[in-house]
């Protein structure tokens, strides 16, 4: 039986222990920062005001983000924002190819903002950035985190072509939640993308869920069932934090013990690894679990 976990105020000032990161420092978390800024790239952590930049940035791991810091969708759970669009830059797969040759890492997470302008979603300017990375950086682990291209059969085939070694995509909260957490997008649309990719094309493939916008334990429980029905192998689960006041409040704040028996109860359902917890995010310990998956 989960336990109950303890509900929260709606001030962002009242956070749990369990929720305080450290804040960034060290020479690694400089010299990152210092390229990303050289090569003009944008990064998730930056732009998602991701909890866990300190401690990723500071043991050389990172989250690049391409196609531009402006996102097409307006998902409400989210930091980065939305419009004015800017066509993809060119030259931006180079820049991220050369930039990821220049760091000492074995795994590197991709990702980037919803394109719906593009009439492929952006699938052949994330092909590029894979196919140039491969070029420069051949043994260089690579994880595609990719939007859901509405569930179109061409541009997910696109990037699966261009050979990422894991196919991400999060699903993000539960079925009930989908319209008020991100209006967008769809809960059978985001399954239909890892079906395509896993059964399909191949791919090994990720998602990742937020908790405390309000779900349930059984609609969490379900949740997993249905990803691991698409074949996806690999999942994270966090804990949302509202990053500004504009933004979904949080509902619960769920504890670190409920995290863990989500993480059971994946590791039962099949998945090869399931990494759960409070400041968990879709790219947090990425390599590890890929390791996991034997990747």
């Amino acid at each position: 039986m989960l336990k109950k976990s303890p509900v929260a105020t709606s001030s962002r000032h009242r956070l749990p222990a369990w929720l305080k990161a450290p804040l960034p420092s060290g020479e690694s978390f400089f010299r990152l920062r210092s390229l990303v800024r050289q090569h003009r790239l944008h990064t998730v952590c930056e732009s998602a005001s991701c909890p866990n930049i300190g401690e990723c940035w500071g043991k050389g791991t990172l989250t690049l983000m391409i196609l531009g810091d402006h996102c097409t969708r307006a998902c409400r759970f989210c930091d980065v924002p939305t419009g004015p669009i800017q066509p993809p830059d060119g030259d931006e797969p180079r820049h991220v190819a050369q930039m990821l040759s220049q760091l000492n890492l074995n795994y590197v997470v991709i990702t980037s903002v919803d394109r719906d302008d593009l009439p492929d979603g952006g699938a052949g300017h994330w092909a590029e950035t894979l196919r140039q990375v491969r070029r420069l950086c051949p043994e260089l682990g690579v994880e595609a985190l990719v939007p859901d291209f509405k569930a179109d059969v061409a541009p997910i085939e696109t990037v699966c072509r261009a050979q990422p070694d894991v196919f991400a995509h999060n699903i993000e909260t539960v079925a009930s939640l989908q319209k008020r957490v991100r209006p967008q997008c769809r809960y059978d649309g985001s399954l239909k993308t890892l079906k395509l990719a896993a059964q399909r094309f191949g791919m090994i493939t990720k998602s990742s869920l937020m908790l405390g916008h309000g779900e349930t334990r059984e609609e969490v429980v379900r949740t997993l069932n249905d990803l691991r029905d698409t074949g996806c192998r690999m999942l994270s689960i966090g804990q949302y934090l509202q990053p500004t006041r504009s933004h979904l409040e949080v509902v619960e704040y769920v504890h670190p013990e409920v995290f863990a028996e989500y993480r059971d109860i994946g590791k039962e359902l099949g998945f090869d690894h399931v990494e759960s917890g409070p400041l968990v995010r879709s790219s947090f310990k990425a390599e590890q679990q890929a390791r996991a998956a034997n990747i």
